[in-house]
């Protein structure tokens, strides 16, 4: 970078907008401009201290204390713990979430009404809800990365407040390194796709765990022909995931409430395409398992199943990395997060019916839209469970 050249996010004034998206005005923009330079200073700033420290101090200590350095991730957390670089990262980071939330929140509820009216007219036939649809306890017991009443809380009959705020406030979590419209998860999926399986034309795709459908407007749009099926339990993701669709000019998505562990209500072999982003760590295991053999289920011969993920605790991730995401698990309302990235997803796969010669990894990196928005760069440094580039863990079935 040269001397004196901006690094930092863009001003959330270059934000996307649609018809439902929450209307922030100048003190509630520019406290959402702080609270996204806050989580850019804490990732490239101040965690880097974090390691340095655990090298310089914190390690060499346990070294002195018990002869050996840490064994695993637990060790390496443990002593940690009560490093005050390690506490003030810690805490800011916490706070940080917590004050994205309130921001968020302080946007939303005062033109909820309007919301509500907005996207009421704008379902369109779209919208598939089921009000006897029960909510997965591993879900309702817990409120998402602080996010209060998570995705599926209703405030109010028709509610998309939490869904809002949401989209509102992904900006700050990100610092806007997942594009205008926080969609570079679904950008960066279909480049790869594209690049990788050129002649590859889904015919019916199922978007699993859809939320208001950031990640999977970006593969209907390039995928034109194809219908396109987005699930998920919480309805006011999908009230609101519709109607900001229908207004960004995407019709060939239809937004279902459905619980992914069982889609009885699709045929055997009736999707292309099975795909999800940044889902699966916020299922149990049980439910994971579960979610694998449905999309074996639900596959149809020469079908892509691809789910995107953070990396997992390989044999090959230092102890301190992975103590590092674990803070999520243990900080942030992720608590499937650790025992999903501490299992074999390949081995899931299996037991879920795919072949070993199906089987197929990769990396993909967010893509963003715009110039005012930042690159996913090699060479920014790791903000560990938050950088913008995931796995692949999926399978190209046999034709």
């Amino acid at each position: 970078m040269a001397h004196g050249q901006y690094d930092g996010p863009p001003d959330y004034r270059q934000v996307g907008r649609h018809a439902v998206f929450p209307v922030a005005d100048h003190d509630q923009t520019e406290r959402y401009n702080f609270l996204a330079h806050l989580n850019r200073h804490l990732a490239t700033r101040v965690m880097p201290g974090v390691e340095t420290a655990y090298r310089r101090q914190v390690e060499p200590a346990f070294v002195r204390d018990h002869g050996r350095v840490p064994k695993d991730r637990h060790e390496v957390r443990g002593s940690l713990a009560g490093n005050p670089i390690y506490q003030t990262w810690s805490a800011l980071r916490r706070n940080s979430m917590e004050m994205r939330q309130q921001a968020g929140l302080s946007v939303v509820l005062p033109q909820l009404d309007g919301l509500i009216a907005r996207t009421r007219a704008a379902a369109h036939g779209r919208l598939k809800l089921n009000a006897d649809l029960p909510v997965p306890g591993y879900l309702s017991a817990v409120d998402h990365h602080c996010m209060p009443g998570s995705y599926h809380g209703e405030r109010v009959p028709d509610d998309v407040s939490g869904a809002a705020n949401y989209d509102s406030g992904m900006f700050v979590t990100t610092a806007g390194m997942l594009g205008r419209y926080t969609d570079g998860g679904g950008r960066g999926v279909v480049r790869h796709l594209k690049r990788r399986f050129p002649d590859f034309r889904p015919r019916r795709i199922l978007d699993i765990g859809c939320g208001l459908g950031h990640n999977v407007l970006p593969i209907a749009v390039a995928f034109p022909e194809a219908d396109v099926v987005a699930i998920d339990v919480a309805a006011p993701m999908l009230r609101y995931g519709t109607a900001r669709a229908h207004d960004l000019g995407v019709e060939n998505v239809v937004f279902v409430q459905a619980d992914a562990t069982d889609l009885a209500e699709f045929d055997d072999a009736s999707f292309d395409w099975i795909q999800s982003t940044m889902f699966l760590h916020e299922t149990s295991v049980r439910a994971l398992r579960r979610i694998m053999g449905e999309s074996r289920r639900l596959i149809a011969p020469g079908g892509l199943v691809i789910h995107l993920e953070q990396p997992g605790y390989e044999a090959d991730m230092p102890p301190f990395e992975q103590a590092m995401r674990d803070w999520d698990a243990l900080n942030n309302n992720e608590p499937f997060w650790t025992k999903l990235h501490g299992i074999d997803l390949d081995a899931c796969m299996l037991d879920a019916g795919f072949e070993a010669g199906e089987l197929i990894h990769g990396m993909v990196v967010a893509e963003v839209d715009g110039d005012d928005f930042p690159a996913v760069a090699n060479d920014v440094p790791e903000d560990y469970g938050r950088k913008p580039a995931w796995r692949i863990t999926g399978a190209r079935v046999r034709a």
